[in-house]
């Protein structure tokens, strides 16, 4: 291996990276398959009676491990484009920085308060916010201070479509302090120690810090800042390394290999103490990791046949966001259809489908046009970035 051009460029110019996006598909279609999973549960379906529980765990139970990816692949996307727009962390401009990220979130965030705020007042059932547990204004103040886990964490669930707010609360509490943290620990030794200090509180975050609260063990911020730091050393390596291509296999084949052994063994995973000792995540935005490295140096290109997987990934914010108006709409068809069995098929597939085109609709028509009036339109080339919280396009001029 050898420094080479992904210095200046570690993510490609001009072009979306096809193994992060697949990733982002995978982790969007596994949180969309545990919503569906959760609502049939919930209404006493046994669907799974019969079916092997490592294949019902690997496909419907893994919405945390979808989001954790995702913490992964945003710590590597915020990285890399910062140092390619300012040739060095330390060189970040803050006002820039926060007026990038507020067109690219805040646009699809306001819009879904709203909305919710008026199905909360409307009284329509799954979106009404349950008293014992907190009101309107509470929950909108949580949401624009990111702090919605810790409320759902001391105070119980909130309804599906504020739920998947907690996992923006960890991300863009990360926004806010990514930026200063470059400032302030310019020197690339001193950010790396810092990245890696997150890297060893994210297991004891998840274990001996939850005090019993199964909530926080999943939702603290310290307990997922370990993937998305993980992702932010992954960029500074291949930022400042061009590996070779047979390292770069290695890692892709590593990759896989973990990501398959977390995703579909975590039972196994558990009985060796990995999981117990809150090792489990670690290793799956660790897996993360190496097959995004071999990704933006190889500029793997996906076969046309995994294409609905990659627009999967491409609107995977847009989706993250939205599908729960899908899912909830299509339970209520399922039970006012009378809980067939021969329905739940159906009812997996069209909350994929459906999630797929509302949030296409969704970024095409409000988020994307929002994010380029707000930010502004650039004549230079551009480059493209997603994650879970600030996810699909990132419109970043060529370095000066």
């Amino acid at each position: 291996m050898k420094t080479g051009d992904f210095a200046a460029n570690p993510t490609g110019q001009g072009s979306r990276v096809d193994g992060i996006d697949l990733l982002r598909g995978l982790a969007i279609f596994y949180v969309l398959m545990n919503h569906v999973n959760i609502r049939l549960l919930i209404a006493h379906v046994p669907y799974t009676a019969g079916i092997p529980d490592q294949f019902v765990k690997s496909l419907v139970w893994n919405g945390q491990e979808g989001v954790q990816i995702f913490f992964a692949i945003s710590g590597f996307l915020i990285t890399s484009i910062s140092i390619r727009r300012w040739a060095s962390l330390g060189r970040i401009n803050l006002r820039a920085f926060y007026r990038l990220r507020f067109a690219r979130i805040a646009p699809l965030l306001l819009a879904l308060l709203l909305i919710l705020s008026i199905l909360h007042y409307a009284g329509f059932s799954h979106y009404v916010i349950p008293q014992e547990r907190s009101n309107l204004p509470r929950a909108i103040l949580s949401a624009l201070t990111f702090h919605l886990n810790w409320l759902e964490a001391h105070h119980g669930y909130l309804p599906g479509n504020w739920d998947v707010l907690w996992s923006l609360s960890i991300e863009e509490m990360f926004y806010l302090f990514f930026p200063i943290a470059c400032l302030v620990f310019g020197g690339k030794k001193r950010f790396i120690a810092l990245l890696a200090v997150f890297v060893a509180l994210g297991p004891i975050s998840r274990t001996f810090w939850t005090h019993g609260n199964e909530i926080w063990a999943e939702k603290s911020y310290l307990g997922s800042m370990d993937a998305i730091a993980l992702g932010c050393l992954t960029a500074l390596l291949v930022s400042g390394i061009a590996f070779s291509r047979r390292a770069l296999r290695g890692m892709a084949v590593c990759g896989a290999a973990i990501l398959i052994l977390c995703l579909c063994f975590e039972q196994q995973i558990y009985e060796w103490g990995v999981g117990r000792h809150g090792l489990y995540m670690s290793l799956l935005a660790l897996g993360t990791c190496l097959m995004i490295a071999a990704s933006a140096q190889t500029k793997w290109k996906s076969p046309r046949i995994l294409t609905p997987v990659l627009k999967l990934g491409q609107y995977s914010y847009e989706i993250y966001l939205t599908h729960m108006f899908v899912v909830f709409a299509l339970f209520d068809l399922f039970v006012h259809l009378g809980k067939r069995m021969s329905m739940v098929a159906p009812f997996f597939l069209g909350a994929v489908v459906f999630s797929s085109i509302l949030g296409a609709i969704v970024a095409r028509t409000y988020s994307e046009p929002m994010n380029r009036i707000l930010r502004g339109r650039t004549k230079r080339p551009v480059n493209i970035e997603q994650s879970v919280g600030s996810s699909n396009i990132e419109v970043v001029p060529a370095p000066q």
